[in-house]
């Protein structure tokens, strides 16, 4: 690789940075305006769902190939070709007429997404080879995905007031263009080496993480004993299953099985799939209760969020430093356990709470979810070898996304279905007859609703009531997953620290095919 100076340095951090910021952003900028998206193009909450789903699902599912293309082809090129569908799709999907054309736009920006973010830590690190120059890289990049992941909802609230739902795509747009421009510019290439695309693999996970989702996502809706469902839900244990056994036999696996030998990986890697199962999966409800049922704007819905946006950005740098010093098992464990007692203090508030008696939650979240980012991505960094670190990243990547798929997914279907039995439950008390209440029912909970209509004062209050009841339960489960996720990780990292453990590097490749160390240039 070519001798880079100071300047194109920081020029490229510069670009790995803002298209980082803009896929991360993407992640949660909508949340803030499916009330109106479900409102304008008649979706209940399974086809919102699908709305965030549909960009998570291929995301996650095409990271690993992303990873590979990037190995193969040239991390450059495959960025290039990542960062022009993400904002093509991003236009798409403010041009949408219906919620399943949102749904499709979405998808096509999600494989944007996974084109060009695999190469991205990559990159930082053949670029910036000074250990402490790369480490305050990394924090750079690793703080700024945070950021974006936060700052969504205070950016996108503002946006749908002022502009529609639409805005928190185009602003996508101008951004990505900017990039594309810039990124061709600055952005050196690497040697490519001859890898072989695993086919198989990416099959069996794109089958058995498609299926596992849509089961989840229309279980509630559609009954839990459905046979699409539970044929769904078959399909997904087999795929994964066969996916499993696939990449330990094949020579060059899109998802290399040794990173989970080493505890440490293992830990940041249930770290990073953690921290997006419960945060993904409360971001996605919270602008539902906030704006459907407490009757916020979008806007005061958006800014609510600025404690928790300044906490990230106190937070990150604290446990980069804290990291350096000590090791990512504090700042991880404290991370974690922050995040469980949020999601369980959150619960404990209904539809009639006031801003600052939940106002400890928001700032408890921020600071939990800027403790873990940065610790994640250094750890990865430092343990596995230089020629596997486009996998590495690829595969961190992959499990926050895929831990946010099936957060939403999961506690979608807590909350789908204590909805659904409450509401059902609540329509006979007050007199609904019982065709109506499965009709009332389907329309809240299922991909289709019909807004035009206003519902009786009872029933709305019904319908109200049994949302806080469904969301109480998914944040709970939430809270209890993240608080086991804690305890599992302070296991795993205090098992390294007392024995010192090598980097994977020097033990788990060992027994792997020669060709895996072979430097890219």
């Amino acid at each position: 690789m070519e001798e880079l100076t100071s300047r194109r340095k920081g020029l490229v951090l510069a670009v790995l940075c803002a298209t980082m910021f803009m896929a991360m952003l993407d992640n949660v900028i909508v949340n803030n305006a499916l009330p109106r998206i479900g409102q304008q193009l008649h979706a209940g909450v399974s086809g919102l769902q699908w709305v965030v789903e549909g960009y998570g699902l291929v995301y996650a599912a095409l990271l690993l190939t992303g990873g590979t293309l990037g190995d193969r082809y040239g991390r450059r090129r495959i960025f290039l070709t990542g960062l022009a569908l993400f904002t093509a799709g991003s236009a798409a999907a403010a041009l949408s007429g219906s919620i399943g054309l949102l749904i499709a736009a979405r998808m096509l920006q999600g494989l944007g997404a996974a084109l060009l973010t695999p190469g991205s830590l990559s990159i930082l690190r053949h670029v910036f080879t000074d250990e402490r120059e790369r480490a305050r890289a990394v924090g750079l990049w690793s703080g700024v995905s945070a950021l974006g992941l936060t700052i969504g909802p205070v950016l996108g609230g503002p946006l749908v007031d002022a502009f529609g739902w639409a805005s928190v795509f185009w602003v996508n747009v101008p951004i990505g263009a900017a990039g594309l421009l810039l990124a061709a510019r600055v952005l050196p290439e690497f040697a490519g080496r001859a890898r072989r695309v695993d086919l198989p693999g990416q099959s069996l996970s794109v089958l058995g993480f498609g299926a596992l989702v849509y089961a989840l996502v229309e279980g509630p809706a559609r009954g839990w004993t459905d046979v699409r469902v539970l044929t769904l839900a078959a399909v997904a244990a087999a795929a994964l299953s066969a996916f499993v056994a696939v990449e330990l036999r094949t020579c060059e696996p899109m998802l290399d099985l040794c990173f989970f030998r080493d505890p440490m990986l293992s830990g940041a890697a249930v770290s990073g799939f953690m921290i997006s199962f419960g945060m993904f999966g409360a971001s996605f409800f919270l602008p539902l209760l906030m704006q459907d049922v407490m009757g916020w704007a979008p806007s005061g819905a958006g800014l609510a969020g600025l404690p928790m946006t300044a906490m990230i950005a106190v937070a990150a740098p604290l446990s980069a430093a804290l990291t350096t010093r000590r090791g990512p098992r504090i700042p991880l464990v404290t991370g974690l356990t922050l995040c469980a007692a949020a999601l369980g203090g959150l619960s404990l508030y209904g539809e009639h709470a006031r801003y600052p008696e939940y106002l400890w939650v928001l700032l408890a979240m921020g600071t939990g979810m800027g403790m873990t980012f940065t610790p994640v991505s250094v750890t990865v960094m430092k343990r596995v070898p230089l020629d596997r670190a486009g996998m590495a990243s690829a595969t961190l990547n992959m499990l926050r996304e895929i831990g946010g798929v099936v957060g939403v997914a999961v506690l979608g279907a807590a909350l789908s279905s204590r909805l659904a039995a409450t509401l059902t439950g609540s329509l006979d008390r007050i007199g609904v007859p019982a065709e109506a209440r499965r009709s009332i029912a389907a329309s809240v909970v299922g991909t289709g609703a019909d807004r035009t209509r206003v519902p009786p004062a009872s029933v709305q209050e019904a319908v109200d009531a049994a949302f806080v009841e469904g969301l109480h339960l998914a944040l709970r489960c939430g809270s209890v997953a993240l608080a086991a996720a804690a305890v599992l990780v302070a296991v795993l990292l205090r098992s390294v620290s007392s024995r010192g453990a090598a980097p994977v590097g020097e033990r788990e490749f060992s027994t792997a095919p020669q060709h895996v160390h072979q430097e890219e240039g």
